[in-house]
């Protein structure tokens, strides 16, 4: 699959987003090659009234590049899985709005981003027994098949050298009828091996932007059906780096919405 690159150093991979993702947990209020917080969330189309129902500290650490909920059209009562929670900010949004008879998991693999949404959801009132948060791979999740009607993502397929293994992951994870909703990186042409094999830029959200075109087959590949793709011009890089590449190689965010068929009736 274009824009994989799976000649990057997985190891050092983990390790330099692990620590980008570290510092976006506790020092939220420091620099980054991206924006951050809620006048990014505002901007990108999150309600200000869904907002501040969310613990503030989330919304504080939330590092997202789109907004997807309005394609997700989560209900009350169903069963989600968001792939790579972070600080927690779109589980809690998601545990809102599929209330006390819903159930939302969150999966990341960076301890200090776990321990920030778990410690948020202790002190949350109503929503605590709604929304967990556990240890994991977002291509390896830790749900069982068919469990889910609803798999999210925000800004993180990008950083997997593998997405297809994810895409068949969320596609496992999700009852027949299901939806899987995200907002993503991706890149108009394909990038330069200079920049794919680059950890660094990886774990900025650029080196591992796949060409939008692959990264769509990606997902009907693994067996769902792409209904609904826009572009998230309000998103924006911050450095001068990020930048050029996004002007060179016309790196964007995009939000989507994908269905896993049911099966035919007999």
């Amino acid at each position: 699959m274009a824009g994989t690159a799976t000649q990057v150093d997985v190891h050092e991979l983990e390790r330099r987003v692990k620590g980008v993702y570290r510092d976006v947990a506790q020092r939220p209020r420091d620099m980054y090659h991206f924006e951050m917080g809620r006048a990014l969330a505002e901007r990108l189309g999150y309600p200000p009234v869904l907002l501040d129902q969310l613990p503030a500290a989330a919304v504080e650490s939330f590092a997202g590049v789109g907004y997807y909920l309005d394609l997700a059209g989560p209900a009350v009562g169903e069963r989600a899985l968001d792939l790579g929670s972070g600080s927690g900010m779109d589980s809690f949004a998601l545990a809102h709005l599929v209330g006390s008879a819903g159930q939302v998991t969150g999966v990341d693999m960076t301890d200090e981003q776990l321990a920030k949404a778990d410690g948020l959801r202790t002190a949350m009132d109503g929503t605590a027994a709604t929304v967990s948060f556990v240890r994991g791979y977002i291509q390896d999740p830790p749900v069982p098949d068919a469990s889910v009607e609803l798999v999210v993502s925000n800004g993180v397929v990008n950083l997997a050298p593998d997405k297809a293994t994810v895409f068949a992951a969320a596609a496992r994870a999700l009852v027949p009828g299901g939806r899987l909703a995200l907002a993503d990186i991706v890149s108009e042409k394909p990038l330069t091996e200079a920049i794919s094999c680059n950890a660094e830029l990886w774990a900025s959200c650029i080196g591992g932007a796949a060409q939008v075109d692959a990264y769509l087959s990606a997902i009907e590949d693994a067996g769902l059906r792409v209904s609904e793709v826009r572009d998230n011009p309000q998103y924006r890089f911050l450095s001068d780096a990020a930048q050029g590449a996004t002007r060179t190689y016309g790196i964007k965010s995009i939000s989507l919405l994908a269905i896993k068929p049911a099966p035919p009736d007999r």
